[in-house]
């Protein structure tokens, strides 16, 4: 990895990052097309707004110094075809149940972000795909172009960007109407059952959470005579991988009475492992913006290049302004991982650290089918709870790729999927996810293993 070139604050822009190298980006025909699309979507209202932005951040530096914990969750990658009511509302369902339990487990307030409501764009390995001696360019998310394997589908269609704000839009003002609506007040967590999950082998002991929850309130509420306000509505934050760099640059500006940058299409951006480099496009976008930004950390990333972007997009230290996501895989955390703890700690620079046990652990099997076992997804969690500890240093959340719909991609939780069972309802066009049942007992073990933990 190159070393850092010198950022100078005040020469940067919104458009700054198209002097840098940007590596997973569209190849689009029709340069006036695109430009067309920007200049639309710059002119149209926000998703988000700063001040839930800097909310966010304060959150995330109340998570980094231990206070609270960061539940970040939802799909691979969205899709259009998704934004269903049906859909969006079981994605909720998941986070919610599994933050109630962290809520009840922890006993700590539990920051809930979505990998929603913008998550259109995917990294890919390889920018061509081949199929039978076909040639394409790979599928790159909605955002850019369809998963048919046809060429007129592989193209990249600026009107895409238009429809992603779109749905985005109506995502987030479901989401919004439901949590304002009381679906996620805690006094009422049967609303958010999944129908498919009642005779799952988990369902007992989250009841048995709920109903103790739900005896804790009343009983706080019989002392106080009065209903407790503040826990009938909770924060919803959303999250996105800031990979198009123009969709995000459209989305970027300044607002009245509020100093810098805002990028107001979500309220936390972050930055994959493949476009992480220190003199790369997206952390020169990045650098520049007031939201909090998320980095993921793999192996291979050495203790200077992990520094090197702390100080390239939180120069001032600013608590709360950047999350470290390792992501190192089951096998190799071990190794990888503490020499990054013990160097950011020494450097004094403020962190949030979550851990991503999913990226790291990912595998093909008979037929080239992408899956995960939920076996190394846990050892991963696991381990990385006991390796914080060990440095002295506080595991603040998880970032996990998980759907409320009855899908069969990850093997092995509570009821042992098999590699036979993957066939059965695998839908993901991209990663693969934890369905509810396996989301629902990764959460369990974060409560178990915090306890574990805390306690020597």
């Amino acid at each position: 990895m190159n070393a850092p070139l010198t950022p100078d604050s005040s020469q940067w822009s919104p458009t700054s990052w198209t002097d840098y190298q940007a590596v997973q980006q569209a190849q689009y025909p029709d340069a006036e097309a695109l430009q067309a699309v920007l200049d639309q979507l710059s002119h149209m209202p926000p998703l988000v707004t700063s001040w839930e932005i800097m909310a966010l951040r304060k959150q995330f530096a109340d998570a980094a110094a231990g206070r609270k914990f960061v539940l970040q969750g939802g799909d691979c990658a969205e899709s259009f075809a998704d934004c269903t009511p049906d859909i969006i509302t079981n994605r909720l369902k998941v986070l919610l149940q599994m933050s109630l339990v962290l809520v009840h487990g922890l006993k700590k307030r539990v920051v809930r972000v979505g990998r929603f409501a913008g998550q259109y764009a995917k990294p890919r390995s390889s920018d061509l795909e081949t199929r039978d001696g076909v040639t394409l360019p790979s599928y790159r998310g909605d955002i850019i172009n369809a998963p048919d394997f046809t060429e007129a589908a592989r193209v990249p269609d600026p009107q895409r960007l238009l429809t992603a704000h779109a749905r985005s839009a109506m995502t987030l003002n479901f989401v919004r109407g439901l949590i304002d609506g009381g679906f996620a007040d805690l006094h009422h967590p049967e609303y958010w059952d999944l129908q498919w999950v009642e005779h799952a082998p988990l369902a007992k002991e989250y009841q048995r959470r709920v109903d103790a929850i739900g005896d804790s309130l009343r009983f706080m509420e019989t002392l106080a005579e009065q209903s407790i306000s503040e826990l009938s509505r909770v924060d919803f934050f959303t999250s996105h991988e800031a990979l198009h760099l123009p969709y995000e640059q459209a989305s970027t500006r300044r607002v009245p009475r509020q100093p810098g940058w805002y990028n107001l299409c979500t309220h936390m951006p972050w930055i994959g492992k493949r476009t992480a480099d220190l003199n790369g496009a997206h952390v020169e976008y990045c650098r520049g913006i007031q939201n909090p930004v998320g980095v993921k950390i793999g192996p291979g990333m050495d203790v200077a290049w992990v520094l090197g972007l702390l100080e390239r997009l939180n120069p001032d230290n600013i608590p709360g302004k950047v999350a470290l996501i390792h992501r190192m895989g089951a096998e190799v955390i071990a190794s990888e991982l503490p020499p990054i703890l013990e160097a950011v700690r020494d450097s004094g620079r403020s962190v949030l650290w979550m851990c991503d046990p999913m990226h790291g652990n990912t595998e093909s099997v008979a037929g080239g089918v992408k899956t995960r076992r939920f076996d190394n997804i846990r050892s991963e969690l696991d381990q990385a709870f006991d390796l914080h500890a060990a440095a002295g240093t506080y595991l603040g959340g998880a970032h996990l790729e998980l759907t409320g719909e009855n899908v069969t991609e990850c093997m092995g939780g509570a009821r042992d999927l098999t590699e036979t069972d993957l066939a059965r309802a695998y839908h993901t066009t991209v990663d693969p996810r934890l369905n509810y049942e396996q989301a629902l007992e990764l959460a369990m073990l974060i409560v178990h293993k915090q306890a574990s933990v805390e306690a020597g």
